[in-house]
């Protein structure tokens, strides 16, 4: 497991950085730190002890193990989609379909009660407080609060919506496997170079100056790049609507455009304008803004919503559209993977949503301005939330999930099909080229992360796994322990080696051979040499015991590595030790899986995965021990290594 990642520190770091990364207005949401967050607490909350404070509270005690840790990680993830997106059905389908290895229909229902509990608690302190500053209305729930870019009214649909459809999903696909390859050579880059300053002090403060930069660049391009444009009058064009006023009319400031309530945008560069009753009896205003500053100068949220606004064909042109789209696109991509907490939601809709508008500009200009019924459907914010899902799925490869948030982020019910089949091509388009942008985070990181089915390739061609075994991949020369094991043995396994856990093996009677019986970690091997008060000083037949742990003894996590490094050291040089045994017996996991050496590999790694198994050990017929396997085993490059070793393929793997 990776250090840290569920530590109380980590969840603290990640908030404050989080906040100050989103505030300062850097292209970059709340969305990824916030699915960490809420494993984090999910993680915590439901073991109900703190290794940092040394604590343990008698409470939920059947909870601490593997499985159900996992599970209320899981339903923490789900719980923060749907709290930041006000989208419980997406945070439950993303569970099911990004983080959970296994499912089934209990975890299903607590997780979505996760995911129910925590919009309602958003919804309801959203209702009534704005920052920290109460508002009144408690409880009283705004379809505008609670649907983040909702759209005021839906469109009729054509058939022939779906060919922009086709085409915004192979331009997301594109652009998100081009942002993928990018990110992952700025990563590279900055990683080599990071890597260069030996100093651990000078390392941290370099990843904090290279933050500063980005935050200095990024408000200079936002600031200054907007001079370059002329203020552009806002469309009459709605006016002359009576269906859509609503959509434009705002009744705290009597203005009739969704922009005129954004005063920064008059003082960046533009007069601020008027309002006046015509002698028609119809409300006419004079007002213009500055595109490229509604654009950028805004931040993300408020500029994704004056995107996926209908009825607004002429607010922004090419120019505006096109330099957003750069600056964003490039932005964000040099900003992802720094030392911030920052997530890339906001950045992929908004890039996505300008892509789209461009899109829906062009067939603006083809077709003009529709009218009819039949041809409102040609409407720039519609090709927003459409180009928005595409590209979404073109960087994170996400379809089921992405489908019901983006649905649930505008309630535009009507353009569910058009966003299917856009994120469908998206997602078929991208996985021509690479994994999804976290996948190959995790493999750039070697973080040994396994793949919802394993994919090796031979020539060009996937391998049938089914057609191999365990003993194929597994590591053949294992360290056992046995059932009685002398205690400078323990401390020299621990010392000389790093594994995770071991096979114990013992004789059922006398003369027989040794057959396994169970595993043990490394974690409760060095609890047990903690204690010595159940060292013995024979290696009796007998099971008889003077002292035994319990088992929230063993499995509570030890603080001081040094402290425990020391003890070994003693143990392994004082003599009075030599002749100590330890019974391992009520310690072990007797319910360890085994899969036998001839085995299938597909069914193996689907076992390992599915029960998120650390490792797994490989018996033969008579239950002897003659291999392991372990996570790293199981990764696609070791799989090919080990593969072609074993078919006696003369090949250059890194030539491939």
């Amino acid at each position: 497991s990776v250090e840290y990642i569920f530590h109380i520190r980590t969840l603290i770091g990640t908030l404050v950085s989080c906040v100050l990364a989103v505030a300062s207005g850097l292209f970059c949401g709340p969305e990824g730190p916030m699915i960490h967050m809420g494993s984090i607490l999910g993680s915590g909350l439901s073991q109900f002890k703190s290794d940092t404070f040394g604590i343990q509270f008698p409470f939920f005690t059947r909870f601490r193990n593997c499985a159900n840790r996992r599970n209320f990680i899981t339903a923490g993830a789900g719980a923060a989609i749907a709290s930041v997106f006000r989208a419980p059905v997406g945070g439950l389908l993303f569970t099911f379909e990004e983080v959970a290895s296994f499912w089934d229909i209990k975890l299903a229902w607590q997780t979505f009660f996760c995911c129910l509990m925590a919009t309602f608690t958003t919804d309801l302190l959203s209702s009534s407080f704005r920052g920290f500053t109460y508002q009144g209305h408690f409880g009283f729930f705004k379809a505008e609060e609670s649907i983040l870019f909702g759209v005021k009214y839906l469109l009729d649909m054509n058939i022939v919506v779906f060919i922009p459809s086709i085409i915004l999903g192979i331009i997301g696909g594109l652009l998100g496997a081009l942002f993928i390859s990018m990110n992952m050579r700025v990563n590279k880059f900055r990683i080599k170079l990071f890597n260069l300053i030996k100093h651990p002090l000078i390392q941290k403060l370099s990843k904090l100056l290279e933050a500063i930069l980005i935050l200095v660049v990024t408000i200079t391009a936002t600031v200054y790049v907007p001079s370059f444009f002329p203020c552009t009058p806002l469309s009459p064009d709605s006016h002359n609507k009576p269906e859509n006023r609503s959509l434009y009319h705002n009744s705290s400031t009597k203005a009739t455009h969704p922009l005129s309530k954004t005063e920064q945008f008059y003082l960046y560069n533009c007069p601020p304008g008027t309002t006046w009753m015509g002698p028609d009896g119809i409300e006419h205003s004079n007002y213009s803004h500055n595109e490229a500053a509604t654009l950028l100068v805004e931040n993300g949220k408020n500029g994704i919503v004056y995107l996926f606004r209908r009825g607004t064909h002429k607010e922004f042109g090419f120019a505006a559209l096109l330099t957003a789209l750069v600056i964003y696109y490039f932005f964000s991509c040099w900003t992802a993977g720094t030392a911030m907490a920052c997530g890339l939601v906001i950045p992929m809709l908004y890039t996505g949503a300008l892509c789209g508008r461009i899109v829906g500009l062009i067939m603006v200009s083809i077709f003009g301005v529709q009218t009819d019924v039949y041809g409102a459907w040609i409407d720039p914010g519609l090709f927003a939330v459409i180009g928005a899902a595409s590209y979404f799925c073109g960087v994170s490869r996400l379809t089921i999930s992405l489908t019901a948030i983006m649905v649930e982020l505008t309630n535009d019910v009507q353009s569910l099909l058009p966003i299917m089949v856009a994120v469908m091509v998206a997602r078929m388009i991208g996985d021509l080229f690479n994994h999804s942008l976290y996948s190959s985070l995790l493999k750039q990181k070697h973080i040994p992360f396994l793949e919802p089915e394993p994919y090796v390739l031979y020539q060009k061609k996937p391998l049938n796994l089914e057609l191999f075994t365990a003993k194929d991949i597994m590591e053949p020369q294992v360290k056992v322990l046995h059932l009685k094991e002398k205690v400078s043995i323990l401390v020299e396994l621990l010392l000389e080696t790093s594994h995770g856990g071991f096979p114990v093996i013992y004789q059922p009677v006398q003369g027989h051979e040794e057959v396994f019986i169970g595993s043990i970690t490394r974690l409760e091997l060095c609890r047990i040499l903690e204690n010595e008060k159940i060292f013995e000083t024979q290696n009796k037949e007998s099971c008889q015991q003077y002292a035994q742990l319990n088992y929230h003894e063993v499995s509570f996590k030890f603080q001081n590595l040094t402290k425990i490094n020391l003890l070994l050291n003693m143990y392994r040089t004082d003599q009075q030790y030599k002749d100590y045994y330890v019974n391992l017996k009520p310690y072990i996991n007797q319910s360890a899986m085994t899969v036998h050496a001839n085995f299938s590999l597909q069914r193996t790694y689907n076992i390992f995965r599915t029960l998120g198994l650390r490792h797994l050990t490989v018996v033969d017929l008579r239950n002897r021990v003659v291999g392991i396997i372990t996570r790293k085993d199981l990764m696609a490059f070791r799989l090919e290594e080990k593969l072609f070793e074993s078919m006696n393929l003369e090949t250059d793997i890194h030539k491939r």
